[in-house]
């Protein structure tokens, strides 16, 4: 099957001198939920506004779903649903008017009845006859979503989509998109809260400085990248490392009363035996141990800092 979304080639560089993407290369797969994951100003939504076709690119190619989206704007467009990050909408309007309304943009045959679920699925059917400007900034938000979500596009753009929200919004979110995903909609976000990505993600990509530096499935991302901490809580102070345990690499606090062991999490296992082996050899003997596994935010932090 081919990817829902194919980029070749794209460059973004404004009148300014500034280049904003570099000859990026990503195919997005269909049906699943694509995290990108960037440092601010890192391209993320230049890039996602050039596959919307609301910027224009230097150069390169975006093909959605097979259109052209510059050759064949109308048609990649209607695939296309898109979150802004900015809340943008008519503040007088009511809820439904202002769904209903999308719907129609698209030369969709309107459907009160889908307009209605939609608005069901997103807590907002208590408000479809509230204005907009009298709703919290969450509702606000899950507005934007239903009149993305109004012509039923086949992907998802949420361009930082629980930025400013509550922690239960942004649960009941991370449940929509879940949902969205398991009904087909092929889901694209960016965002700023790593556990975001790391709770609804199946492939992640990293941008930095215009160019895509990493794209990989999250389990195999932690799984090569994720680095594992063994911490030995000494039954006494040691004042130096022994020679015999030199090949473990291992970190003395300054209290010489704990010992830090990294290793890869892929074949820490057989490590941490022959470690314990040697400890006991040593006639060092510990009273407590605790283990910590990467997080996805440990992984990004070191790919950008290194980049």
């Amino acid at each position: 099957m081919s990817p829902i979304i194919q980029i070749k080639g794209l460059t973004k560089t404004y009148d300014s001198g500034f280049q904003a993407l570099k000859s990026v290369d990503l195919d997005i797969q269909r049906g699943e939920i694509f995290a990108l994951l960037g440092p601010n100003g890192a391209g993320k939504t230049t890039l996602i506004s050039i596959v919307c076709g609301i910027v224009r690119p230097s150069s390169g190619v975006v093909l959605v779903d097979g259109a052209d989206n510059l050759k064949d704007y109308r048609t990649a467009r209607a695939h296309i649903g898109l979150v802004p990050q900015e809340l943008h909408t008519d503040s007088f309007e009511t809820v439904w008017a202002t769904v209903r309304h999308s719907r129609g943009l698209f030369g969709k045959a309107p459907d009160d009845a889908f307009i209605e679920g939609v608005l069901r699925d997103l807590s907002l059917l208590d408000k479809k006859n509230n204005k907009i400007i009298s709703l919290s900034g969450g509702m606000k938000r899950r507005v934007m979503i239903a009149k993305a979500l109004a012509h039923e596009p086949s992907i998802l753009f949420l361009d930082e989509p629980t930025a400013g929200v509550d922690v239960e919004l942004r649960r009941d979110m991370w449940a929509l998109v879940e949902r969205l995903r398991d009904r087909g909609v092929t889901i694209i976000l960016t965002t700023h809260y790593i556990d975001e990505a790391e709770e609804l993600a199946d492939r992640i990509g990293v941008i930095s400085r215009g160019q895509i530096i990493l794209v990989e499935g999250k389990a195999r991302l932690m799984e090569k990248l994720g680095k594992r901490e063994l911490s030995l809580q000494l039954a006494a102070p040691l004042a130096l490392i022994p020679s015999a345990l030199a090949d473990y690499q291992l970190q003395l606090s300054d209290d010489g009363l704990t010992l830090t062991y990294s290793f890869d999490a892929r074949s820490g296992g057989a490590s941490i035996g022959e470690l314990m082996r040697q400890l006991a050899a040593c006639q060092i003997d510990f009273r407590d141990l605790q283990t910590h596994q990467s997080s996805l935010e440990d992984i990004f932090v070191t790919l950008v800092s290194e980049r």
